[in-house]
């Protein structure tokens, strides 16, 4: 996982690159602006309209990259932060993965637990049809 500086440059670079889509599929797509005096004979055919929405797709794609950047940005270290707040938050951080652990030692023992007696239980159940299919075939004799 990158660190938040490197996540903050690459959805900066990504908005860019939403820009620049979107500018070029503006040049595409756009119909052209006749100029008075400056026309040329035999220009270029008006393109036909998009199939598809670009304006409202780039707008989205826009929208998403710069409230991501702004969720990015809000969770920087601020200047404000010191070297004791930061320690205390990771010490706090390494409690709450302690008490984490923990719980998940016990939930792995209980399922070994319950992993025993389940194949404890397909034991008896194994010999009793074990059982019962000799007494059949003695039956049978």
């Amino acid at each position: 996982m990158a660190d938040r500086l490197t996540q903050l440059q690459d959805a900066v670079t990504q908005q860019a690159e939403h820009f620049y889509n979107s500018i070029g599929i503006l040049q595409q797509c756009a119909p052209s602006s006749p100029f008075p005096g400056f026309e040329k004979p035999g220009g270029k055919p008006a393109s036909p309209p998009p199939q598809e929405d670009y304006a409202h797709l780039f707008a989205k794609m826009i929208t998403r990259t710069a409230k991501d950047i702004d969720v990015l940005i809000d969770n920087l270290p601020s200047e404000d932060s010191s070297t004791e707040l930061q320690v205390a938050s990771l010490q706090k951080l390494e409690v709450e993965n302690q008490e984490a652990a923990e719980k998940l030692e016990e939930i792995i023992a209980k399922g070994e637990q319950l992993l025993k007696t389940i194949q404890k239980s397909l034991e008896e159940i194994a010999a009793s049809q074990l059982h019962s299919q000799g007494l059949e075939s003695n039956l049978a004799k």
